[in-house]
């Protein structure tokens, strides 16, 4: 009878709980990370699409059905049956089912009916007329009137039987303006002499006067003012205003001048619209613009002369734009961070190969096979890691909201396949041959291998490539070899410094055996005879170099985005506040601004935009006290300069000084120009060039800056202020523009600033930046502690045979400290230099403008720049954790007892 044998896992579970429950939490950290990652990107994705779609004005949102003059050639009574109510209904109802997901209609927000496409001029004279012209209507029968009216003053329209009188209703502001009534008669043409009759019953109030059924075409609600030519502003104007008719009353407008056309009008509702939508959406609006849905369309109206437009298509393309530019430099962080995680997922199965070195050598010996082993590693592992990893995604999908399930469960499945992995693959390659006694790797005089050289030149080919690539097209293109090129650039790097540690550690052994003390020695000792394997040298530099290396990529591209948000604001303002006018400000406005808590100076400029320079060319001139124009221009660092520069010549005679743009300097490089104002040349002398100045930062023309007493005395002009530059902290913006006046635009830098950070897309992204960095922060920093947990064991033995020969606590603690601090230096210092070369190498080909502006037309390019800061903290965080790390190990070995390190003997 063969003895019971106790089962592997089990019995492994029991024997190092400590170590089973750690790779655990490891993985479930990883997985939870690698499930939530693609969550997190398709909720600030879908928020930003949703967004796009709901602040879309409805006049550009709407998916517009219109047929030209329904039934055009057709006698009159076909006409007018094609203009009723139930059949535009019908055609509504039918279109509507044409429109596929995810093109999701709002249905109280969508309209249908019949307008006039001509303005019909009105004889009544009590209508209001400026410049002596007749007030004109368009006629809308729109049908569910009712449903969309709060409140009606009369009553509703309603189709009466003579056939040229119409009833119709107005808004409150077209009644207003129009100066319209229940009862009002208007008389419109319809069509030589005759004219048709129309009378108002009742003035409504719309519910939602911004929303789809009364926004869409904005004439149904408000009345305008006009030009008989619209490319004249000085032509003759005209009102022009809105008549809602009843629905059943579109055949009427066959008789006017009117030229009617049908028009159905669908709004849509993107609340639950996702980014994975986008292509299917665009496809459909393709389709239904200029392709077989436009077809169909047409033999739903009845109608060869129906066409279909939407704004919605260009907002799309501008989001995908958008999202396009963000996703490359978000997933540089992603990349960097899952490295570092797959490094010490790695690391926990090389650590714990290297801790059961002597049992897999013992299994070996014995006649283990190696496929026997890794099964038994392998089932042992996933005991652990697929529980874990299936609880982290779990809790991943718990705590986010978006997204689809597959690329949670795909991330949280391939951490754990490589935490089962890791100890099975270590273990395999450490015992692929049965040896006597384990044999010494220090690295210190460790030989690499040839195909770990290999390895390695493949990897400097592929970073070498990254670059270039990066550099050449920039982060637009998306494809991954191009993001993982500041993970690359840190992978390369560690390999070099890992080739690199041991030349110091052997050159430095001799000096340091001839100094008094054995600490010093002893430590450096220990630090050369460190295993050279992946688990003990490799990996944990890899890891923190990596690390450190996306960190400070990571850093500097945060504070890339703040200095690009901060020159944007400042820029749009000019100083910490602007009060601005198209025409010159009220007397006194500048002493109640003055007046405002924060202000502390104050600079007002007169600004004339419509002078030209004596070659014709159009220049922007800033009249200006140049006193306290210097002292802001210092305050902003935009374009200072020394204030006697403005200073007019002695006795008001000779050329006005001016400050320049750079672009007007080298058109007039002899410093000399005349400007035409008020049909006189003024000469001007250019007394210095800068390339933007507060004033007119935002100006792309060319400008002058004078002083603006000397600019009035040479111009007989006056420069009466027009607008305001504040400097101050925390200057209040609801004071300022009480102080300012109704009309008058104020602007502060902190409002305009947060303005860049309102798009969720963005503002979203930011945060999974943050988030991703830390993680990978995080790994790096458990990846240095498993490296330095690793030799606790050997740490804690070697105090205690130290101390039996009179080492101190202190000693001890020296000790352990400079033992770890090689490596830590190491990663340090190499961390730091390989994300300023990273940041260095890669800077060309990373714009920054699309992640950190949501208006792109405020973009110029940002560019990426080495931050200190980014580089500094996290060095100094490795240090700290190796010098915490180690002086923990040194306390802990004091206070416990030798008894049971000295008894494991040269085993431990």
């Amino acid at each position: 009878m063969a003895a019971p044998t106790a089962p592997w896992v089990r019995t492994r579970l029991r024997t190092a709980p400590g170590a089973a429950a750690a790779l655990g939490v490891l993985v479930l950290l990883a997985a939870f990370l690698a499930a939530a990652f693609p969550r997190a990107v398709a909720g600030y994705e879908d928020d930003g699409l949703r967004r796009t779609v709901a602040e879309l004005p409805p006049h550009r949102a709407v998916l517009a059905v219109t047929t030209a003059e329904p039934g055009i050639g057709r006698p009159d009574s076909e006409r007018a049956q094609l203009l009723r109510e139930d059949v535009v209904r019908d055609a509504f109802r039918t279109v509507h089912g044409l429109l596929p997901a995810p093109f999701e209609v709002d249905a109280h927000a969508s309209s249908y009916g019949v307008r006039s496409t001509n303005a019909l001029a009105a004889d009544e004279t009590w209508l209001p007329r400026p410049d002596r012209r007749p007030a004109r209507f368009q006629l809308y029968a729109q049908g569910a009137l009712a449903g969309h009216a709060t409140e009606v003053t009369g009553r509703l329209p309603r189709k009466v039987a003579a056939a040229s009188e119409v009833e119709a209703a107005v808004t409150g502001p077209v009644a207003e303006r129009m100066r319209l009534k229940p009862g009002s008669v208007l008389h419109l043409p319809a069509g030589g002499e005759k004219r048709i009759t129309v009378r108002i019953t009742g003035v409504v109030t719309p519910d939602d006067p911004a929303g789809g059924y009364w926004g869409i075409d904005t004439l149904l609600r408000t009345p305008e003012l006009k030009h008989e030519d619209p490319r004249d502003p000085e032509s003759p104007r005209y009102w022009l205003a809105g008549l809602i008719l009843p629905p059943d009353a579109a055949p009427v407008l066959l008789q006017t001048d009117g030229k009617p056309e049908q028009y159905l009008q669908y709004l849509p509702d993107g609340s639950d619209l996702t980014a994975s939508d986008l292509p299917r959406l665009r496809g459909m609006l393709a389709n239904m613009t200029a392709g077989q849905g436009l077809l169909k369309a047409r033999e739903a109206t009845n109608a060869p002369y129906t066409f279909i437009a939407s704004g919605l298509g260009d907002a799309l393309t501008s989001y995908d734009r958008l999202r396009s530019g963000i996703s490359p430099v978000v997933s540089v962080a992603a990349y960097g961070t899952a490295t570092v995680a797959c490094i010490v997922l790695l690391m926990a199965g090389g650590l714990g190969a290297d801790r059961r070195r002597g049992e897999f050598a013992l299994l070996r010996s014995r006649g283990a096979s190696l496929k026997g082993i890794a099964g038994r590693l392998g089932a042992e592992s996933a005991v652990v890691a697929v529980p874990a990893a299936a609880l982290g995604c779990f809790l991943a999908v718990r705590t986010t909201d978006h997204g689809t399930l597959p690329p949670a469960v795909l991330g949280a499945a391939a951490v754990a396949v490589l935490a089962c992995a890791a100890l099975p693959v270590r273990a395999l390659f450490a015992h692929r041959t049965v040896r006597m006694q384990a044999e010494r790797d220090d690295v210190a005089t460790a030989r690499p291998s040839a195909r770990r050289t290999v390895a390695e030149l493949t990897v400097l080919v592929l970073a070498i490539g990254a670059i270039v690539a990066l550099r050449r097209r920039g982060t637009g293109e998306g494809d991954s070899l191009v993001a993982l090129a500041p993970v690359l650039v840190g992978v390369v790097a560690a390999f070099l410094l890992v080739r690199l540690y041991p030349l110091p550690l052997r050159r430095l052994t001799g000096p340091m055996s001839r100094l008094r003390g054995a600490v010093g020695y002893l430590s450096l000792a220990r630090a050369g005879r460190a295993q050279a394997g992946a688990g003990t040298a490799v990996l944990p530099l890899l890891a923190l170099l990596t690390a450190l290396t996306t960190a400070a990529f990571g850093g500097s591209v945060l504070a890339g985005i703040d200095a690009a948000r901060d020159r944007a604001a400042l820029l749009a303002t000019g100083a910490d506040a602007r009060v601005a006018l198209s025409q010159p400000l009220p007397d006194g406005t500048a002493a109640r601004v003055k007046a405002v808590p924060g202000v502390r100076d104050v600079a007002p400029v007169a600004l004339r935009t419509d002078l030209r320079t004596g070659t014709g060319r159009q220049v922007s001139v800033a009249a200006v006290d140049r006193a306290a124009y210097a002292r802001l221009s210092r305050h902003t660092g935009l374009g200072a300069f020394p204030v006697d520069a403005l200073a007019p010549v002695a006795g008001g005679k000779g050329p006005v000084p001016a400050l320049a743009s750079s672009s007007l300097a080298r058109r007039f490089p002899d410093g000399r120009l005349t400007l035409q104002v008020n049909g006189q040349e003024l000469p001007v002398r250019i007394a210095a060039v800068r390339p933007t100045t507060p004033a007119l930062a935002d100006d792309e023309r060319d400008f002058l800056v004078m002083d603006a007493a000397g600019f009035g005395r040479a111009s007989g002009t006056t420069t009466d202020p027009s607008a305001l530059l504040l400097t101050g902290d925390a200057i209040d913006g609801a004071a300022l523009r009480k102080a300012a006046g109704s009309g008058v635009v104020v602007q502060t830098l902190a409002a305009e600033r947060a303005r860049y950070v309102d798009s969720p897309l963005q503002s979203g992204a930011t945060d999974v930046y943050v988030s991703a960095v830390a993680a990978g922060a995080g790994f790096a920093v458990l990846a240095l502690m498993l490296s330095l947990a690793r030799a606790t064991p050997e740490r804690l033995a070697l105090l205690a045979r130290l101390r039996t020969l009179g080492l101190t606590r202190r000693q001890g603690r020296r000790l352990l400290i400079l033992e770890a601090l090689p490596q830590a230096l190491l990663a340090a210092a190499g961390g730091t230099l390989t994300g300023w070369a990273a940041i260095r190498l890669l800077a060309p080909g990373l714009d920054l403008s699309t992640l950190a502006l949501a208006d792109a037309r405020s973009a110029a390019v940002s560019r990426l720049t080495t931050d200190p800061l980014s580089l500094a903290v996290p060095a100094v965080c490795v240090l700290g954790v190796a010098v915490g790390v180690a002086s923990l190990q040194a306390w802990w070995a004091g206070r416990r007892g030798s008894v049971k390190e000295l008894r494991a003997g040269e085993s431990a």
